[in-house]
């Protein structure tokens, strides 16, 4: 597979090249269409599977990128439904030993899908507004007003605590 772009710089992902035209499809909503071959030119600079990645909300990316398992998944919307919670509420009410609630708390952290807090005076952890995006996405619900713009890496901003 490549990508190509056309001469009004949209990126597509080649499917099929024929003599005179090409099966290419778009990456934000999968949908293919024909162009003639000379408005197509090759774009060396995408890989055609970040392009085709790229498809996706950045949120609902992240969230994919972090979570490996359902149990890490189910981590991730627990917190967006129930967050924030401290630690001890964490180990208390969910399966995981210390050791892997910790891991999955950084990796989720370092991904800018939760954030540090406090809760009842004890350290805690917050969805960040990626996180609870990226959750209503993947439900399949909609909500006004929220862009899935985030890719910059800030990881958005949490509720309060």
């Amino acid at each position: 597979m490549q990508t190509v772009r056309d001469d009004d710089g949209t990126r597509y992902l080649l499917v099929k090249r024929s003599t005179e035209s090409s099966r290419v499809r778009d990456p934000e909503t999968g949908q293919e269409r024909y162009l003639p071959n000379e408005r197509l030119t090759a774009d060396a600079d995408d890989a055609p599977l970040s392009v085709a990645a790229a498809g996706i909300s950045g949120p609902v990316r992240r969230v994919v990128t972090a979570a490996h398992d359902d149990r890490s998944l189910g981590l991730l919307v627990e917190l967006a439904d129930r967050g924030p919670l401290s630690v001890v509420e964490l180990l208390d009410a969910y399966d995981l030993c210390e050791s892997d609630l910790h891991g999955l708390l950084g990796e989720f952290r370092a991904a800018g899908l939760l954030t540090e807090t406090v809760v009842h005076g004890e350290r805690g952890y917050d969805a960040t507004a990626t996180t609870e995006r990226a959750v209503a996405s993947l439900r399949g619900v909609h909500e006004s007003g929220s862009g899935d713009d985030d890719e910059d890496g800030s990881g958005g901003e949490s509720h309060d605590a």
